[in-house]
């Protein structure tokens, strides 16, 4: 659970990084955080207005909008040179994304969390008569019997006697089909031991009006 929500964190934390990269390209309404080595006074936050400029001290606007972080910083080094006896030190770094942008990468954070998977499981699937249907993340080790026992149960419409493990092969593309007698094991029967493996697909059929 711990390396789970640290992958998640992680994600949330990359997402925005990755686009102060050199591929991300500045636009209004994200405000850059600006540091002049040799004139701490100039260090502060410039927004990006909405024609896509921002306004510098000692200069005045500065086209930013369509830039890379890299080439903004050069064009403000630039800008700045005159005030200075040698081309000044500046660093340069998007503080804030724009609202759009940001929701972007929210969405993109969503996405990975939406993978994450718990260290130490396997994604199975429940199909057919379950209370809890769709993927489900189990321990690894967990049998079909224990899978049964734990997944919220069969509704009372569920064909206990014809369970199906379905187990694909991805070498070969085809499946192995495994029939579980559930409603036996629940009468006293040996339950065959069936480790449940990732992308298992566990079907409980329909009973039939008679069954």
């Amino acid at each position: 659970m711990f390396r789970a929500l640290a992958a998640l964190l992680i994600a949330v934390l990359l997402v925005p990084a990755a686009w102060a990269q050199s591929g991300y390209r500045i636009q209004p309404g994200d405000v850059l955080q600006m540091e002049v080595l040799e004139d701490p006074s100039l260090n502060r936050s410039l927004l990006v207005l909405p024609d896509g400029s921002v306004s510098l001290p000692l200069v005045g606007t500065v086209r930013a909008t369509g830039k890379s972080v890299e080439s903004m910083r050069d064009a403000i080094a630039t800008a700045l040179a005159p005030n200075f006896a040698s081309a000044p030190t500046v660093f340069l770094s998007v503080g804030q994304l724009n609202p759009v942008t940001s929701a972007v990468n929210a969405a993109q954070a969503q996405a990975v969390a939406a993978n994450v998977r718990p260290y130490g499981t396997v994604a199975v699937y429940a199909v057919g008569e379950f209370n809890t249907q769709g993927r489900l993340d189990i321990q690894s080790g967990t049998t079909l019997l224990q899978f049964l026992a734990e997944t919220g149960g069969l509704t009372r419409f569920a064909a206990t006697k014809r369970i199906q493990l379905h187990r694909p092969d991805k070498k070969t593309g085809m499946e192995t089909v495994y029939n579980f007698n559930y409603k036996a094991i629940q009468g006293g029967a040996k339950a065959p031991v069936i480790v449940l493996r990732d992308g298992d697909v566990i079907v409980a059929p329909e009973r039939k009006l008679f069954e």
